[in-house]
């Protein structure tokens, strides 16, 4: 097998989500589990604007689902506890020399490495049950990875972090040379570029401790968007800012010098919890558009929607409030995930 993730810049057939379910992640109080719902629903609107979303419901939510989804949305049942799409469900993979061939890596998923509150056995078979629900065949991976720790540009790079795919409590026994040959194997990638460090909030007790996709992207082959903090008063000023002299000596797989484009942080500095780790960074690219985070900052939001859009040429940007979404610890690219067109 020839197994490669295409960019995510590539023609989707469809998005999938998981819609929320009560729980430690959407909320002790009534008021802050309807925010939950509100918010992946919002996003799942703003996604079908642009192509097919499918939405996997737990059988407890069934009726709500129902009630605030589109009848554009295709609703499927199966068992839930988390809803970080992303991170639980498959990454689908191509294979060039078979044409209409869908791949679908199953990593193992241990609740971003097993933490005390973490309920995640139900979600670890969302992967399987997708991958049979479109006919795909599956790539068992022996990886404890989500699909928010790495980022490909569908050339043979990825990007992934130290603290995430060489976490002692997701892979104990793991160096850099293994991990580098299971995503060569699983998702066909042949260059590695290895970030020593997420953001700041990210190491908190419900973060994922690193992923790369709330700190870099790759729009366009040999282009990153990179998170920036220009407030030296947040520890993430110096995080990005040494994230940036490090990528300055990196290259893709082509051996080409990286053009790394700053996408700013909002102003808002912290919240109720402690310093924010709002990050335009994770949006989805969709097919003719992209679906940023917003923060309730006109200005901000703007700037990254411009940035976005020159970015991505000929997509429309729309942004959706995510700081609901960024209080449960991840962002619109963490509750979404794409299923490329294959070739026939």
């Amino acid at each position: 097998m020839n197994w490669r993730m295409p960019a995510e810049t590539a023609p989707h057939e469809r998005t999938w989500m998981a819609f929320p379910r009560e729980g430690i992640t959407l909320g002790e109080e009534p008021a802050e589990r309807e925010e939950g719902y509100a918010t992946w629903t919002a996003v799942a609107h703003a996604v079908a604007e642009f192509e097919p979303l499918t939405m996997v419901v737990d059988p407890t939510e069934l009726t709500r689902a129902r009630r605030m989804l589109s009848s554009e949305i295709e609703i499927l049942e199966a068992p839930l506890d988390e809803f970080w799409m992303r991170d639980f469900g498959p990454t689908f993979v191509v294979d060039d020399e078979r044409p209409g061939v869908l791949g679908a890596v199953d990593w193992i998923f241990n609740g971003w490495g097993a933490p005390e509150w973490a309920e995640w056995r139900k979600s670890a078979e969302i992967a399987r049950f997708v991958a049979a629900q479109v006919g795909a065949e599956l790539v068992s991976s022996v990886l404890v990875n989500e699909g928010g720790g790495i980022h490909v540009d569908g050339e043979g790079t990825v990007l992934v972090t130290d603290t995430v795919q060489l976490d002692p409590r997701r892979n104990p026994y793991a160096d850099r040379a293994r991990v580098e040959a299971e995503l060569a194997r699983t998702i066909g990638t042949n260059h590695t570029v290895w970030l020593p460090r997420g953001l700041t909030r990210d190491y908190d007790d419900f973060g994922t401790n690193g992923h790369v996709d709330i700190v870099a992207t790759i729009p366009s082959p040999g282009r990153l968007l990179l998170h920036h903090q220009p407030n030296p008063e947040h520890p993430d000023f110096e995080v990005t800012r040494e994230l940036r002299e490090l990528l300055a000596d990196t290259t893709d797989a082509a051996g080409r010098a990286w053009d790394v484009i700053d996408l700013p942080a909002p102003e808002t500095l912290r919240d109720h919890e402690g310093f924010v780790d709002w990050s335009y960074v994770n949006h989805l690219v969709v097919n003719d558009g992209v679906i940023a985070c917003g923060f309730g900052e006109e200005r901000a939001d703007a700037s990254a929607r411009e940035i976005l859009a020159s970015a991505y040429p000929g997509r429309r940007v729309v942004s959706v409030d995510s700081r609901p979404i960024f209080a449960r610890g991840g962002g619109i690219h963490c509750i979404t995930q794409q299923q490329p067109v294959v070739a026939r």
